[in-house]
């Protein structure tokens, strides 16, 4: 397999700027794992230029279920994958993109090491706030084995953060969040969908790259997971992501 690593990032690099879908790389290699997926995943996080960030996908306990696992899975954030308040998102740009609200955190100090917990992720965090994190799977009709999405940077596309607030006095696991599509509300959750609670999914982060000798850097910022269903976009849809405390995110599509 580590001879076809290249390849492989290079066949998921031609879809995502062909903006064409390909069928899942276990397709044709029934062996692929988690550890070849992420080492596909590290060729693309070395083209992607600064990292702003990393991003949790899978983070519901309801997920993980639906697809047999028992932990998240985790990939980065690009600076250059980051739209501004107010910014429209480009649907043409991607292939089949979905929104999902998340709790972001925005990191005070460095983070790492592999006993890392929720308690010292929030004493680490300068503060947490509402997002909209937009998928896109270079998979058609987001079909793929777990070792495809971690090689496919589970399924990162863009995304937008709001402004953050201390984490100081807020229970993230009950901060209510509703996903609205085009003025109708299509999904409520809490924080505690990701992991029983969003700093328990960063503190998970945290401990996976421990492994990989990699930790979190202050002034980066981490997804927590998506805490309702994704929704589709086109063009003209306006999603808003609302968070108990947290504030609002609105995205316009064109």
């Amino acid at each position: 397999m580590p001879q076809d690593i290249t390849e492989l990032a290079d066949r998921l690099a031609r879809a995502r700027a062909g903006r064409a879908a390909i069928a899942p790389l276990s397709d044709g290699l029934p062996g692929l794992d988690a550890a070849s997926g992420y080492a596909i995943q590290a060729v693309a996080r070395e083209a992607a230029g600064p990292l702003a960030g990393w991003k949790l996908a899978m983070a519901s306990r309801a997920k993980q279920a639906q697809v047999g696992l028992h932990e998240p899975v985790h990939g980065f954030l690009a600076s250059a994958s980051a739209l501004d308040l107010g910014e429209a998102l480009v649907t043409a740009e991607l292939i089949a993109p979905r929104a999902e609200p998340e709790i972001v955190f925005v990191m005070g100090r460095d983070l790492s090491g592999p006993a890392v917990t929720a308690a010292d992720v929030l004493a680490a965090t300068a503060g947490v706030a509402a997002g909209i994190e937009i998928l896109d799977s270079r998979f058609a009709g987001y079909r793929f084995t777990m070792p495809d999405v971690i090689a496919d940077n589970t399924s990162a596309g863009r995304y937008v953060v709001g402004a953050p607030v201390p984490p100081a006095g807020i229970d993230l696991r009950l901060a209510g969040v509703v996903l609205e599509h085009n003025g109708e509300v299509t999904a409520t959750a809490a924080g505690a969908a990701a992991l029983g609670h969003p700093a328990a999914a960063v503190a998970w982060l945290v401990r996976a790259l421990a492994a990989a000798g990699e930790g979190l850097r202050a002034g980066q910022i981490v997804l927590s997971g998506g805490l309702t269903a994704a929704v589709p976009l086109r063009p003209g849809d306006v999603v808003v992501a609302t968070i108990d405390r947290l504030g609002t995110v609105e995205l316009a599509c064109r």
